[in-house]
């Protein structure tokens, strides 16, 4: 019987345009593709080994004719709205699962989403998990197995007990290796707030 749900947070709870925010990225840098160089940056990024301000100076410096205020518009492209059904689901099953955020987020998207969503809803949804998990804080990142096994003895959790969601299959194949239940749960198709009627068999 699962007790715990780890969630994550992008196209789980707020929407995201990732194909869009590539093509703005790409066509931004007139690049057809990311540079191992870039994918690393935005990688220690999202672990929080580099601040914001590195890793716009990395930016700004590799495309010095392209402003700061454009890069951080990219960046964030990827962001869309957050539907209030969503926060009505997790507020309700919060009551009667121990619930936690998992997310691979960096500083500059939780910015953006405290100014776009307003200090108050944000606290409303924070407040929801018993622990709001975010990699740049943690400097630890998803697939890695070593997030998920901080999660769990920090918190006691049995793997057995516990149902992990994310959007993305490399995240919940890596949980599905370490026995925790696991939803890769397909955007646009499925809803979080379906979660009792697809996974039914696991409550």
């Amino acid at each position: 019987m699962i007790k715990n749900i780890i969630f994550d947070f992008g196209d789980i709870f707020i929407n995201l345009d990732k194909v869009g925010a590539m093509t703005t990225t790409l066509e931004l840098f007139n690049v057809s593709e990311l540079t191992p160089e870039m994918l690393q940056t935005n990688i220690n990024y999202e672990k929080g080994l580099i601040s914001t301000e590195k890793f716009i100076e990395f930016y700004t410096t590799t495309f010095p004719h392209i402003s700061e205020k454009a890069i951080c518009n990219a960046w964030n492209s990827i962001l869309l709205d957050f539907p209030k059904h969503r926060l009505e689901f997790i507020k309700k099953i919060s009551y009667q699962y121990r619930c936690f955020l998992l997310s691979n987020t960096n500083e500059m998207h939780i910015q953006w989403i405290k100014n776009d969503w307003g200090m108050t809803l944000y606290k409303e949804f924070k407040e929801c998990f018993e622990e709001f998990y975010l990699s740049h804080e943690m400097n630890m990142r998803k697939p890695n197995a070593d997030i998920y096994k901080f999660v769990l003895q920090k918190h006691y959790l049995k793997p057995e007990e516990t149902l992990f969601i994310d959007d993305t299959k490399e995240n919940t194949d890596t949980t599905t290796s370490l026995g925790i239940h696991s939803w890769n749960l397909t955007p646009g198709v499925e809803d979080i707030t379906e979660l009792f009627i697809i996974k039914n068999h696991l409550f």
